[in-house]
């Protein structure tokens, strides 16, 4: 799916997470989530300066790193975020594939995020408040290997 231009920037509300070989049945989770956070990708800097050259620090490329997706998504009874990352701390992390797909106002997919071998490394559940009546809200915390937007590397 080639990004598709316009004008007016798209809302950051619709949106869908997919995430490959997750449920214990080895099929992609759509994970209804109501915020995601984190595609970030860095390339650090490396200073150095040669010994013979003035007093400026040349800045060459390092490592690229990519932060951490969190996904953040009201309680439904659907265990299969929580089954993966406790596979993960009985030390049977399985890494998956993943995308972030943004939709236009009628719901058409218009660029996609995908993330490679990503599996969870943090996980929070719901704060219970009985004085409220919010949502409650589990938050899982994915470090990954690869971002790539529609499929481009």
């Amino acid at each position: 799916m080639p990004p598709t231009f316009r004008e007016d920037p798209y809302g950051g509300y619709n949106f869908v997470v997919i995430i490959n070989g997750v449920s214990d049945d080895g099929n992609a989770v759509k994970a209804g989530c109501s915020e995601v956070s984190g595609l970030e990708a860095e390339v650090t800097p490396v200073e150095y300066r040669n010994g013979n050259e003035d007093i400026t620090v040349r800045k060459i490329p390092g490592l690229k790193k990519f932060m951490n997706i969190t996904l953040k998504r009201g309680m439904t009874g659907d265990l299969a975020m929580w089954n993966w990352i406790r596979d993960a701390m009985k030390g049977q992390v399985r890494r998956a594939q993943g995308s972030i797909i943004m939709h236009d106002e009628n719901h058409r997919p218009v660029l996609r995020w995908n993330f490679t071998r990503a599996w969870p490394c943090k996980y929070t559940g719901p704060g219970y408040n009985a004085a409220n009546n919010e949502t409650a809200f589990e938050t899982v915390e994915i470090c990954h290997e690869g971002l790539s937007i529609d499929g481009q590397t």
